[in-house]
């Protein structure tokens, strides 16, 4: 059975190169940056670099462009708003016509890929579906649970919500890698648990819709600290080094051993 690397680091011989991909406040494109000058610091640098940012948004809801000049990258912007709304299709994936506009809006960031010799895009809460390949994602759940018909339990934007409303007593973060589903990529690495800490009773919170909001609102943001903040970088860090692969069948593995559930570290 044949399995290889993600990315493999003696053939390049060179570091990793990463493109960040956001789409609001860009706290996991900030700490994947953090990550890699704390890595430069150390001995052999770090294994990856960030090449440039690109934000689906124009609007000052998207702090891309502060982010790159704090860092001095080259920043891309390029708003899918308006590219759907002048060519009067609507932001979907699920008609033809949407996904045939989808995949032209994706041309200029893959003419970027193309034209940077990107190895990796990074999705640091870029909320648009993107049809690009090799893209790295964090999503808000624990996707190693599954339904009684096997497949994954808590996905899409309300993964949060989902879980806590099913009961769960804890919460973990998910990093995969991408394919043509919402959720369904090959499962790379999940996070230490953030423990459910409701107010009063499930059963009484959920009779209240915008208070049970508010309180899964405010365990997905303690989620980004325990999860998201923690694994992104770090998972971007193990492709680089070589360490995920996969093989025919999208199964993932680390350092040659199968990880079904995700590595946990």
């Amino acid at each position: 059975m044949a399995v290889r690397p993600i990315f493999d680091p003696i053939r390049a011989g060179r570091p990793m190169r990463v493109a960040a991909f956001m789409s609001g406040s860009g706290t996991n494109i900030v700490k994947l940056l953090e990550h890699q000058k704390g890595l430069e610091a150390e001995p052999g640098g770090s294994p990856f670099q960030v090449i440039f940012i690109f934000s689906d948004r124009s609007d000052g809801a998207c702090r891309g462009e502060r982010i790159a000049l704090e860092h001095g990258l080259p920043y891309f912007s390029y708003d899918t708003r308006a590219f759907h709304r002048i060519r009067g299709v609507k932001r979907t994936v699920k008609t033809p016509e949407g996904l045939a506009a989808r995949k032209a809006y994706d041309e200029v960031a893959r003419t970027l890929v193309r034209a940077f010799e990107i190895d990796v895009i990074a999705l640091g809460g870029y909320m648009s579906y993107i049809t690009l390949n090799r893209c790295v994602n964090v999503h808000p759940a624990d996707l190693s649970i599954l339904t009684p018909e096997g497949n994954r339990r808590f996905v899409g934007d309300r993964a949060v919500h989902d879980a806590i409303e099913a009961g769960e007593k804890s919460l973990r973060s998910s990093t995969l890698w991408t394919d043509e589903g919402v959720d369904t990529g090959p499962l790379l690495m999940v996070s230490e648990p953030l423990a459910v800490s409701l107010p009063e009773p499930l059963e009484e919170l959920l009779r209240d819709r915008v208070r049970f909001d508010e309180v899964a609102d405010a365990h997905q943001e303690r989620l980004k600290e325990v999860g998201d903040w923690k694994i992104f970088p770090r998972t971007v860090e193990m492709i680089a080094r070589g360490r995920f692969a996969l093989d025919h069948e999208g199964r993932v593995y680390v350092d040659g051993r199968p990880v079904p559930e995700g590595f946990r570290e």
